[in-house]
This record gives structure tokens, sequence and C-alpha cells, in this order.
């Protein structure tokens, strides 16, 4: 019997582990398409055969993939490492995985081929979805058994988890509505019904991302009494409500309530200020050594609290319906959405790649592939700085200056487009040394580790 659940913590492990790897990859591809996609929409004659309307839904669609795969893989790691908590279907992980790789790479085959399905996040064809939702039906059903053996009351992290995936499927259900010609034959119902299922959508997966985040920082504060504190599940409570209406303030193309529209303002602002004044807080009451013994994560999870702060500021101002008014759908807008993706998701996650890398590569976590890591997460961070600065900028002159033509105001933003461009080169090679390392870790043989983190987390 001893030697039965030591396989099973072998397999679960291992399969949390190709979720990651597979995320990992998914990513620095995500960051190659996207630079590509930067020099092409600049110099739309470079590049040779590669178009920007194919580049962009690819590049979309791996940034989803990346924090999916990552959430995915972290929560079929730490449930049975960490929790002692064996996954009711172990089996079903393989086939998860399975699915998920056959689907992403037949997307890409479609989106290669010039095949569309016209949507924002699922631009593939809509008939790939059904394997899509299927495997979050077989996740969802396998981490509920699996949190029901549970004895304690739930940290903050499970609820965070069951809520992102339950939303996932009904988000995702409500992305596909257009396929019914009721929704389809009407312009602003159609229109609704899309972004407020995107924005719902976006909600779903920061309580995967946020959950996520406090399990690390649990793990390494080891104060378990952070998952069960006021603060936690009022970020829980925050991040639900903005789930729900936070969509609102980004559907500017129909009328909505007024009073949504100001929850929704009020809730996306209170749930980032709640997230970083967790995140500070957490950070003061780290030890040295607590903060030595895990510093790549550390840091990661430290740099998101940052890009937290200046999202909030950045978020306040983009409110402001007279600022909102010019600023929306310039490159101020853009810098929004890729502030939180890289500078918040982006961060979170690799905080928990980085937990999981540094525990089970233990002392081989040294020399280049550490050097790699750190000098990886430095160049992403700086280059990150330039790359929201530009495109910052570049809105502003978008919005706030008057031109007398659409040409003009072309050759004016160009400089710093270009500068945005070169900026991405300096977060695919930041990303990519980081991806690289931790991919080069977790593919290092640790099947006899599985005992010692077991009595660790024990």
């Amino acid at each position: 019997m001893e030697q039965s659940n030591t396989n099973a913590i072998n397999i679960d492990r291992r399969s949390g582990l190709n979720f990651i790897i597979l995320g990992l990859m998914a990513l620095g591809a995500c960051v190659l398409m996207g630079v590509l996609g930067a020099f092409k929409y600049i110099y739309p004659d470079s590049l040779g055969g590669l178009e920007f309307h194919k580049l962009r839904p690819v590049h979309v669609s791996l940034a989803v993939a990346w924090i999916f795969l990552a959430a995915i893989g972290g929560i079929y790691h730490y449930l049975p490492n960490y929790k002692n908590l064996m996954i009711t279907w172990p089996r079903a992980i393989k086939l998860h995985f399975w699915i998920f790789v056959i689907t992403g790479i037949a997307i890409l085959t479609a989106f290669s081929m010039g095949i569309f399905g016209g949507r924002e996040y699922w631009a593939y064809p809509p008939a790939l979805s059904a394997p899509i939702f299927a495997t979050w039906i077989l996740f969802g059903f396998n981490i509920l058994f699996t949190l029901k053996k549970e004895k304690n009351p739930w940290p903050v992290y499970y609820w965070m988890w069951m809520t992102g995936i339950i939303f996932f499927l009904i988000t995702f259900s409500e992305a596909h509505l257009y396929l019914i010609p009721f929704f389809s034959e009407n312009i602003i119902r159609e229109t609704t019904i899309q972004w407020k299922s995107y924005g719902a959508l976006v909600g779903s997966w920061n309580m995967l991302v946020y959950g996520t985040g406090m399990f690390v920082m649990e793990r390494i504060s080891g104060n378990k009494e952070l998952a069960h504190s006021t603060s936690a599940f009022l970020l829980y409570t925050l991040s639900f409500i903005a789930l729900m209406v936070g969509w609102a303030h980004h559907v500017y193309a129909v009328d909505s309530a007024t009073w949504i529209r100001m929850l929704a303002y009020t809730v996306s602002m209170a749930e980032l200020a709640m997230l970083a004044k967790i995140i500070w807080d957490w950070r003061t009451s780290l030890t040295p050594e607590q903060k030595h013994a895990h510093l790549q994560s550390y840091r990661f999870i430290f740099a998101a609290d940052i890009w937290v702060f200046l999202n909030l500021i950045l978020a306040i101002l983009i409110s402001i319906p007279a600022f909102n008014l010019f600023s929306h759908g310039t490159h101020i807008t853009v810098a929004h959405a890729m502030g939180t993706t890289i500078g918040i998701n982006t961060m979170i996650l690799m905080g928990s790649v980085f937990l999981i890398t540094e525990e089970v590569a233990g002392l081989n976590f040294k020399g280049w592939a550490k050097s790699c890591a750190n000098y990886g997460h430095w160049i992403t961070n700086i280059s990150l700085i330039v790359f929201l600065g530009s495109l910052m900028v570049a809105g502003s002159m978008e919005a706030f200056t008057e031109w007398e033509d659409f040409y003009e105001k072309s050759d004016a933003v160009l400089p710093l487009l270009t500068l945005f461009a070169f900026s991405g080169i300096g977060l695919l090679v930041g990303l990519w040394m980081v991806v690289v390392s931790a991919i080069r870790l977790l593919t290092l043989d640790t099947t006899n580790q599985a005992e010692p983190l077991k009595a660790a987390a024990e």
C-alpha cells in the first residue's frame, strides 16, 4: 500500500510539472509572436509572408494558454505534494494534458491555414471549443472531489480555485452564445454578451492566479493563518464581485446602468489595492532566511506587487470618464492590458513556477540555471518599464493631441512604437532566460524527492 501511494505521488507530481513546462513553452512562443507582430505592425512590408492578422491571434491564444496551464499545473502539483490530498482520478490528469496538447496543435494549425472563428480571445474555429470545455469539466470534477477530502476549513485559495474553474465554464459558454441566431442577429445583444463574457473570463483566471499567489505566500512564510485571514477573504469577495460586474467599464459601445458601471470601477480598484496590501504585508513579515530559502520565487511575487501598484494608478486614471473618453482605444488601453497580463499575472505565476522549481531542483538550482533565472528576472522587469512607458506616451499623444489626419498621428507616434517593439526584444530575451532555466530544472529526474517533499509538507 505504501508503494502504491508513493507511485501515485510521483504520477501526480510529474503530471503537474508537465502542464507547467507546456505553459512555459507557450509563454516563450507567445512573446516571440508578440515581438514579430509588433514589428509587422510598424513595418508592414517586413517579415516576408508572416501576416499581422495571423500573428495576433496566435500571440493572444498562447498568452491565455500560458496563464491557464501554469495555474492548472500548480494546482495539480500542490494538492498531492504540499497538502497531502491525493488527486481523486490521477489518470484523468494525463487525459486532460493530451487533449489540451492535441487541441492546441489543431488551433495553431487552423491559424496557420488562415481559418479563424472571428472572436477576440477564442479566434479559432468554434468546433475546437468542445474538447476545451470537456477538459475543464473533467478538471473541475477532479479538483472538487479531491478538495472534498479536506477535513479542515478551506483556505482562501481552495475557494478561489474552485470559483475560477466554475466561472470559466460559465463564461466560456457565454462567449459561444453568438452561435445561436437569437444573439448573433442583434448586434447590440451580441456585442454586450461577447464583452461581458470576456470581462468575466479575465475574472475567472484572476481567481486561479490570485489563489496560486496566496498559496505561494503561505508556503514561503509558513504562516497558515494568512490564507484564512479577513484580508484574504476580502480579496476573494472583491475578486468575485469584479468577476460578476467588472466587465461593465469595458463596454462603451452599449448602454449599461450607471450604478453598475460605478460599482465595476470601485470594485476593480479595491481589488487591486487589497492584493497590493496583502503582498506588501506578507513581504514585510518575512525573515531574511525565509526570503533566501525561496529567493527567486520571492522576487517574482515582490515584482508583481510593484506592478500591481503601477497598474492601480493607471486603472484609476482610465476610469475617470473625462480621461477615458479620449484614452479608450488608444495604446494606453494596450498598456493597461499588457501591464496586467505580464506585470501581475505572469509575475505571480512565475513565483509559483519557481517555488516548485526551487524545491524540486533542490541543490541543482545553482550555476548557469540560477544565474539565467536571476538575470532574466531583471532584464524582463527593466524591459517591461520601457515597453509599457512607450505605449503610455504614444497613447497619450493619440488621445490628447489634435491631428490633421490619421497619417499625421501615425507618423508622430512611430518612434515610440519602434521603441516599444525593440523593448519587446529585451522582454523576449529576459523571459526566455527565465523559461529556459525553469524548464531545464523541471525536467531533471526528481523521482526520489517525492518523499522528502511530502515530509516537508507535513
